[in-house]
């Protein structure tokens, strides 16, 4: 029992926040499920990732594990193994010194530091994977520039793809629109003039002809008509507008000379006044390029018309342009730290979530919690930056990824969807640069804010379905049917005896390791009593009514990994608790207990029980009536009967049978074998074929008749699985 003055001690604590004697702070703490993650480095974890140019991204253990099964092969495939996971660990290792570096080279590095250490085999062994992996570029850790590179390099990849159509389009459209104006010339008096007509011999041959009679012949012998004046200028007007276009640059230099500088507009910004105001300025632009590529695809099929077409394109992008004609154009690329956004900023961000402009928008949070600023202050996340996605989800156009940087890699796919969507896409990203546990590796911190729903990872892909089912998913996140994950911790107790525990991972866990809010926490005295503690997700699963009589806490574990129990105040159980109503709403989104949808079959569920329970009564009244008048008629029959009756038959109790007449038509038999039983003229059953069963569905026959006529005998078959524990079961219906 724990002591009185000790447990009002720890009431106190909780409800004020006061430290009272046998507690102490819990700096330098850090949650006892995170124990086994404290050397980043020696892990094999998705990190360091390659920047590859033929897929989104690649973590260097995928590239590693897919050589692996090429080159690890043979006698010698275990010894190829070691050796390459070492080379591997030596790049990871590298990578954490320097911070950059491509695959290349930091795989040479490190696999000549090891060959000077163990010998040439191991670098034959790394020769061996770099070739099976075939992939290079450059290495990100997880950290706060991580999403930025990553986010951008994908980007980049769309408006290649998206640089090489336009690029493609638009000169052939030059080209055909070059020929048109082409074949005029040359059916024009000065395209078969004297002069004309010998620069296109050449001198080589040109005293071999009379070019004067040549121009005067064809100039005869040629239709008179050419193109009318105003066709032959709306095309070099179209020309000129072609050529000269600056979302993309073209392939022949001349067309980027005459842009009038040597490179198209530059799309990635990191102020959203910036983006906002290039898009304005660009759009006459962007609306001129777009009409000319209109007007010349009917020019070159000669489907134009002036009379018909000349009002249109005047009238042409005054509703805006569709959606397929405005993805052939450069997406821009935003990148925003959300801790350096003032109020304007974040209202021009809302301007532009809410817009339909092509903007990629990459949100990055350094730090998820906001330390309070004041004694006064309570305690409160960082709800600017966990807020702004589920916001624009509601915006209902917008492609919205959240996720923290851990996770990137696992969502690449879905990064590059988001980059490809057609209109704003949010990628709402935590780097965990700032914050939590002291010395912990930022990837420690991003994946603990996933692990205890601080921080939970979600898509919302509009082009994905017309209902919330298809649109919003919430995959990747752990044990995502729970409120807080499920984990078994290990460890040893004050009897030096080994203790498995079911622990879960919370959100007071992923903030106590965090020393700015230290003064939320107690750690109590090595084997104190606990008989008034409970886990901080039993006293979340309750509602609390007065005061409370226990005490939340956690486990956290120290430097040298001892267990120490904490308690925690009631702020931090109430930020706890609306990170979970958070992560609820979520969970609805994502069809994980819907609230409509539990309600609807709660419903259902209901009626079908009252119904089934309405036909069981009218069964029953049916066959009691049917029985009853079965009685009446054999009572009123009974002395005639019993008069004509021969003497009957006695039955052996080793037989199988049915007493026919009394049966009341209940198909309970037939409808366990109706092979083995069936009915006859008057609708009642008998035996038809007792080989077509078992003895076991002949007892439970007889278990199930209603009015008991059903006999099951002896078994046929003495060795039939369980027969004891049948014959005993058929005992008193035989």
């Amino acid at each position: 029992m724990t002591p009185e003055p000790l447990h009002n001690a720890r009431i106190t604590f909780h409800l004020t926040g006061r430290r009272g004697d046998g507690m102490a702070d819990t700096v330098g703490l850090r949650p006892a499920l995170a124990a086994a993650y404290r050397e980043l480095a020696d892990l094999r974890h998705d990190f360091p990732v390659v920047l590859t140019a033929r897929a989104p991204v690649r973590s260097l253990k995928s590239l590693v594990d897919a050589a692996l099964e090429t080159v690890a092969t043979g006698k010698d495939a275990e010894r190829i193994r070691r050796e390459v996971l070492r080379v591997e660990q030596g790049v990871r290792s590298l990578l954490a010194v320097d911070g950059k570096g491509t695959l290349g080279a930091l795989w040479k590095e490190s696999a000549e530091r090891l060959a000077v250490v163990r010998g040439p085999s191991i670098a034959e062994s790394a020769r061996k994977a770099s070739a099976a992996m075939a992939a290079d570029g450059p290495l990100l850790g997880c950290d706060a520039d991580m999403p930025g590179r990553m986010l951008a390099h994908v980007w980049q990849q769309v408006q290649q793809r998206k640089a090489k159509a336009f690029g493609e389009r638009v000169m052939r459209l030059i080209q055909r629109l070059s020929d048109i104006l082409r074949a005029d010339f040359e059916r024009s008096s000065a395209g078969r003039s004297a002069t004309r007509l010998k620069e296109s011999v050449g001198s080589a041959h040109g005293d071999m002809f009379d070019f004067d009679a040549m121009s005067q012949l064809l100039s005869s012998a040629a239709p008179r008509e050419t193109m009318p004046a105003a066709r032959r200028e709306r095309i070099r007007r179209l020309l000129a507008v072609l050529d000269a276009q600056p979302f993309f640059a073209l392939p022949d230099a001349e067309s980027a000379r005459a842009a009038g500088s040597d490179q198209a507009y530059d799309y990635r910004f990191d102020s959203c006044e910036a983006v906002l105001r290039a898009c304005r300025e660009r759009l006459p632009r962007l609306l001129e390029v777009s009409r000319s590529i209109a007007m010349a695809e009917l020019e070159i099929e000669g489907q134009y018309d002036p009379a018909r077409h000349d009002a249109l394109f005047d009238a042409f992008g005054t509703q805006g342009l569709e959606p397929e004609e405005r993805e052939r154009f450069p997406d821009y690329l935003l990148c925003l730290d959300g801790a350096k956004l003032d109020d304007a900023e974040q209202a021009r961000l809302m301007e532009i979530l809410a817009s339909d402009l092509p903007i990629k928008l990459l949100y990055r949070i350094d730090d998820l919690l906001d330390a309070p600023r004041s004694p006064q202050a309570a305690l409160r996340a960082g709800l600017r930056g966990r807020q702004i996605a589920h916001m624009a989800t509601g915006l209902n156009q917008v492609y919205v990824l959240q996720a923290p940087a851990s996770h990137l890699v696992h969502w690449s796919e879905r990064v590059a969807d988001g980059m490809g969507f057609t209109g704003p896409a949010l990628f709402c990203i935590y780097t965990g640069a700032r914050g939590g546990a002291p010395g912990q590796p930022p990837y420690l911190t991003a994946a603990s804010a996933l692990e205890s729903r601080a921080f939970p990872a979600f898509v919302y892909d509009p082009s994905a379905g017309s209902d919330w089912a298809a649109r919003f998913s919430l995959e990747g996140n752990p044990q995502p049917e729970l409120d807080w994950p499920i984990h078994t911790l290990q460890h040893e107790d004050a009897k030096h005896q080994r203790v498995a525990q079911d622990v879960a991972f919370t959100f007071v866990d992923f903030v106590a390791a965090d020393p700015r809010f230290a003064e939320h926490t107690a750690r109590l005295e090595p084997g104190a009593s606990e008989d008034d503690l409970e886990a901080v997700d039993e006293a979340l699963a309750r509602e609390r009514r007065g005061l409370p009589a226990r005490v939340p806490y956690v486990r956290m574990v120290d430097d040298d990994d001892r267990l120490h129990t904490v308690i925690v105040d009631e702020r931090l159980l109430r930020q706890a608790r609306r990170c979970r109503e958070m992560w609820h709403s979520l969970q609805e989104l994502g069809g994980v207990h819907n609230s409509h949808a539990e309600r609807l079959l709660a419903r259902e569920r209901a009626a079908w029980e009252e119904r089934h329970a309405r036909e069981a009564a009218e069964l029953q009244t049916a066959v009691t009536s049917a029985a009853t008048e079965a009685a009446a008629s054999a009572t009123a029959s009974a002395p005639e009967e019993a008069a004509n009756a021969e003497e009957p038959v006695a039955r052996s109790r080793d037989e199988a049978y049915i007493e026919t007449a009394r049966c009341s038509t209940c198909n309970e038999c037939t409808q366990i074998n109706p092979k083995m039983f069936a009915y006859d003229g008057n609708k009642q059953a008998y035996i038809a074929d007792i080989a077509a069963g078992t003895y076991a569905q002949l007892v439970e026959a007889a278990e199930s008749c209603q009015v008991s006529v059903i006999h099951p005998g002896k078994p046929r078959d003495p060795n039939e699985p369980g027969i004891e524990e049948l014959l005993a079961r058929a005992e008193p219906f035989r």
